[in-house]
């Protein structure tokens, strides 16, 4: 039913502001150049507008450039039919954005987190499907809208890094079947790889150094913890985001089953950004949610305010009572 009443909003609005969480990586990105295409192939206007701008690593995307960063102003107005909001289980996780909708314009919600409130006036919720993207290509398909080239890889970049390459449990048969009709548009798929997971900064590489052996285990190596701490960031321009190659090392250790990042937010003051994973057993998004956050089973996450310390012994406390 969801599938229905988004294609009928699409259809039945002429403009669109398209949205996606915070901090966007893959999937966020991807979902939203691709419903932009799929908007503009329809004869719609339509703009994206998002809190962060593109990371680095995502760059490579065409359409990367149709990416607005989004800045609040009162006194500015922007005109549209119906918000669109992808890959975000809540409509504060847009950050700033949703307030471009003062006037309180039908909202379409898209999305695939098991965390997700319904927040639109069009909830299109598949919590067993792969990634936002494939949720937009199924909507490609329905629509009988012809798929190209550009917008096969933005679909492909989406649901790959959202499937962890297609190796974690949310990869279907039907995702499987979905990536083996976007490589028909002859897509590098080695190249992407690259382009996303094996092109870190000198830079970074350094930081990394730094972090990983600061590495923590408890529940006899059942939890794997890190802390990334402002003074580490302070003075350095970031360009890339270590945050899932420091999770993906830490999912690698032997008998880890939960990996936990903290890391301090330069732009907020006591404002921390915890980063969960698990190995699929254990439920991540069951501790999120516990502190206003959210996400999936096995890959969750939460911004909480206080110090790094108070908010590491509260959120661990949690996850070692469970563990």
């Amino acid at each position: 039913m969801g599938l229905i009443q988004a294609a009928a909003a699409v259809k039945k609005f002429k403009s669109f502001v398209i949205t996606a969480h915070v901090n966007p990586e893959g999937d966020a990105l991807g979902s939203q150049i691709a419903f932009y295409n799929l908007l503009k192939k329809l004869g719609k206007e339509a703009v994206i507008l998002d809190e962060d701008a593109v990371p680095s690593e995502y760059e490579f995307l065409p359409g990367q450039e149709l990416v607005r960063k989004f800045k609040y102003n009162p006194g500015r107005r922007v005109a549209f039919d119906c918000l669109v909001v992808l890959d975000s289980s809540d409509l504060l996780r847009t950050g700033e954005v949703w307030r471009v909708n003062r006037e309180k314009k039908p909202v379409l919600n898209i999305d695939h987190h098991i965390s997700n409130i319904k927040f639109g006036d069009v909830n299109w919720v598949e919590p067993f499907t792969s990634s936002a993207s494939e949720m937009v290509y199924k909507l490609f398909k329905y629509m009988r809208v012809p798929l190209d080239a550009d917008t096969a890889l933005a679909l492909y970049v989406g649901m790959m890094t959202d499937t962890g390459s297609f190796r974690y449990s949310n990869t279907t048969a039907e995702t499987h079947c979905a990536a083996a009709e976007l490589m028909k548009y002859k897509i590098d798929t080695v190249q992407v790889y690259k382009n996303i997971y094996e092109n870190i900064p000198n830079e970074e590489v350094k930081l990394l150094n730094k972090i990983l052996p600061s590495v923590k285990r408890d529940c006899g190596g059942k939890l794997v913890w890190f802390q990334v701490p402002h003074n580490l960031l302070r003075g350095k321009k970031i360009i890339f985001d270590l945050s899932e190659h420091i999770l993906s090392f830490g999912r690698a250790m032997q008998g880890a089953e939960v990996v936990v990042l903290f890391k301090e937010n330069l732009g907020v003051k006591r404002e921390i950004r915890v980063n969960l994973r698990s190995q699929g057993k254990f439920d991540v998004n069951k501790i999120a949610q516990l502190f206003g956050g959210g996400g999936h089973k096995a890959a969750a996450g939460i911004t909480m305010h206080g110090t790094i310390t108070a908010v590491r012994q509260k959120v661990l406390a949690k996850i070692k009572s469970s563990l």
